[in-house]
């Protein structure tokens, strides 16, 4: 699986951001957005005070998605007409006003979500999930990031662990996500980690928990005062959910469950592959996944580096290459991508066998 930060430079990006950030309800009225030195500036203003933020991709995404925009216009307006989109933008925010929270971090509008949307912040999720893992006998991190998107927390468990075949052994593990963003929910699944290419496959196959960033609105006061407080009830409701975190993590390391996806990638080894026209297939699988052509082309060099010419050697390819990809984000969601491919039923595999 891709490295990213260490569990100490985790720890203190958290720490640092927990400090930093910060977040605003506001009327869409009181919201400017213009256009500046090659991108954009978003404007709060409320009581008296101007506050002055740089916008990212995320909330642009955002922006756009509430103000009814069509993500592509809207990105063609961001590139050849900056001031049209601004006019676009301005004008719904007046004409449909709506009250809005905006997160912070570092200066930059980070996300433009809904007033009901609920904070559970990455700082929590791991302040409750490390000590747990670490009470985990040989329990390791063995990858973690956090991006504009979102926090993971890949851990291995070498204690439950299984041959697919003579020297090819794979050990469970779990994945942590959360976004504070909208970018996703509060996340914990299984997940498989395969020593010999050090490839890591995100278990998605419903069996997880899940919780949703969604509250309540209308607690907050009028729309100019736009600073956001926790009150009492949040801060009970955020203690149950993280005992609830805690517990699912201690839970998650199911042996039952490992050993179904074990044979899953036993059988997949017995599915095998016509090699008359690799290329053709990963074309097809990639245009089934959005796989870009530079993934596929790695798929391709995997695929025939490693010479297991199977549906199980197709599903390694793409983990091993998720590895390559610069995004962690990207990277994530192509070792999913390699379970999904697993899990394909025998008939499309031969169809896509035979297509090829």
């Amino acid at each position: 699986m891709k490295m990213g930060r260490t569990l100490t430079e985790l720890a203190v990006e958290l720490d640092r951001q927990m400090k930093v950030k910060k977040d605003y309800l506001i009327d869409t009225r009181n919201l400017v957005l213009d256009p500046v030195n090659n991108g954009f500036q978003l404007t709060l203003n409320g009581e008296g005070q101007n506050i002055i933020l740089g916008v990212n991709e995320v909330a642009h995404e955002q922006i756009g998605s509430h103000t009814g925009i069509p993500a592509r216009y809207y990105d063609k307006m961001a590139r050849e007409n900056p001031e049209l989109l601004a006019t676009n933008v301005n004008s719904w925010f007046q004409k449909d006003p709506d009250v809005r929270m905006v997160r912070t971090l570092d200066g930059t509008a980070r996300a433009f979500l809904s007033d009901r949307y609920r904070r559970i912040d990455n700082f929590d999720v791991a302040e409750t999930v490390l000590p747990v893992i670490a009470d985990m006998e040989d329990a390791r991190v063995e990858s973690c990031e956090v991006t504009d998107n979102r926090m993971y927390i890949k851990v291995v468990n070498p204690r439950l662990q299984a041959d697919v075949s003579v020297g090819d052994i794979v050990q469970s593990g779990i994945l942590i996500t959360n976004s504070e963003v909208g970018r996703g929910c509060l996340n914990v699944q299984p997940l498989i980690y395969r020593l010999v290419c050090s490839n890591g496959m995100v278990v998605n196959d419903g069996q997880r928990m899940r919780k949703y960033h969604v509250g309540r609105t209308g607690m907050y006061g009028m729309a100019d005062d736009y600073s956001l407080f926790s009150d009492e009830t949040l801060m009970a409701d955020d203690r149950a959910l993280m005992l609830k975190v805690r517990d699912v993590v201690r839970a998650a390391v199911d042996e039952v469950r490992f050993r179904k996806v074990v044979k899953m990638m036993q059988d997949a080894k017995e599915a095998k592959m016509t090699t008359n026209n690799i290329p053709k297939m990963v074309e097809l699988v990639g245009s089934d996944f959005k796989l870009g052509k530079g993934e596929q082309e790695g798929i391709i060099n995997h695929l025939i580096r490693d010479g297991e010419f199977s549906l199980y050697g197709l599903s390694n390819a793409v983990t091993r290459t998720a590895q390559d990809v610069e995004s962690y984000d990207r990277s994530t969601d192509m070792e999913s991508i390699g379970y999904t491919l697993l899990g394909m039923s025998r008939e499309s595999w031969n169809r896509l066998n035979n297509v090829a």
